[in-house]
């Protein structure tokens, strides 16, 4: 069974390469010489092709910004090539300085690790993305977009034929996380997962990201794994405590030009410290909790359940738990168009 996937593996991988490579002089003809360079980046580049859950990521590298228009005509292109294989293609994209387009902190980083050139004129390399900028890109909108999707796995009964994707990557995610933030790289599932086994980080249920990449290395309906929905939710906590006690944001460093964070002046208001042993656990999260609330606001009525899930990871030695509560509760009241729906 092994080797039967890994032949579907390969024969799928060889087939999403001659498609990207059979794509690059349509683009090169449509962009002329705006076009700098196209590339593999993803798992045709760096392994670990599923030839059911991988997508096809190339990168283009262009003199000056793609609008709406020309991104629509590079999508045309390809469904002109192969209609079933555009369906897997996700097009990234960076002018000359990189500093225009769609190519976060994490791909750029792939890009200047294990980019393949399949058109170049000029090999563009733009700075490395320190670990700060890996950082809070992570713990921003993808962080959020997966917690809300391990939300709705969590509540669903049924595994939808067209969610199979999206739940495996659900499953997996952490490990992608840990890799990325321990490591300010990208790399395969696989050694993302063998990784995350090794780290052990606390709470975490590392069998689950097991047995996900096995479903997605045979390539397999997940229904069978449905039921490790329930450990989902545990997951949402272990990644948020990881973040926090990971960050490397002191608590000195919240304060910005020595003025206090607000979130340090309501710690100080609340005296939510006793002995301080716990004081920059419980403040990193509470700054985590924060900024995941400015992307995706609560409503009032689940402000409590939202902080008490938030804080709960960590141990007070002298249980000052409702003064750490109130204060994060305070800071998010005072300003609730920023936090709450």
């Amino acid at each position: 069974m092994i080797d039967m996937n890994d032949t579907k593996n390969e024969l799928a991988r060889t087939e999403s390469l001659a498609f990207a490579h059979a794509l690059a002089p349509s683009y090169s003809t449509q962009l002329g010489e705006r076009l700098i360079g196209a590339y593999l980046i993803g798992s045709l580049a760096h392994g670990g092709f599923s030839h059911r859950y991988s997508d096809i990521d190339v990168a283009l590298v262009t003199e000056d910004a793609l609008d709406a228009a020309t991104l629509t005509t590079l999508r045309a292109l390809a469904a002109e090539q192969d209609a079933a294989l555009s369906q897997k293609l996700s097009v990234f994209w960076a002018d000359r300085h990189f500093v225009m387009g769609r190519m976060p902190p994490l791909d750029r980083a792939d890009y200047l690790d294990h980019a393949v050139a399949i058109s170049e004129r000029e090999r563009v390399r733009p700075a490395r993305p320190t670990r700060k900028e890996i950082r809070l890109y992570l713990k921003g909108e993808p962080f959020s977009n997966w917690i809300e999707s391990a939300e709705r796995f969590a509540k669903d009964d049924v595994l939808a034929p067209g969610d199979h994707k999206a739940f495996i990557r659900a499953l997996l995610y952490p490990a992608r996380l840990v890799y990325s933030w321990t490591t300010g790289r990208m790399s395969s599932n696989d050694e993302a997962v063998a990784f995350t086994r090794e780290c052990r980080p606390a709470g975490m249920n590392t069998d689950v990201l097991t047995q996900a990449l096995a479903y997605r290395q045979a390539g397999a309906d997940p229904d069978a794994l449905f039921p490790a929905r329930a450990v989902l939710r545990d997951q949402v906590k272990a990644c948020t405590r990881f973040i926090a006690e990971s960050d490397d944001t002191a608590v000195e460093g919240h304060a910005k030009n020595g003025e206090l964070s607000v979130l340090q002046k309501a710690f100080i208001e609340h005296f939510a410290f006793q002995c301080g042993y716990c004081t920059a656990g419980f403040l990193n999260e509470g700054q985590v909790l924060l900024e995941r609330l400015e992307k995706k606001r609560v409503a009032r009525a689940d402000l409590e359940k939202t902080i008490g899930e938030a804080l709960d990871g960590h141990l007070c030695r002298c249980t000052g738990y409702v003064r750490y509560h109130e204060a994060v509760r305070d800071v998010i009241l005072a300003d609730p168009h920023r936090y709450l729906l």
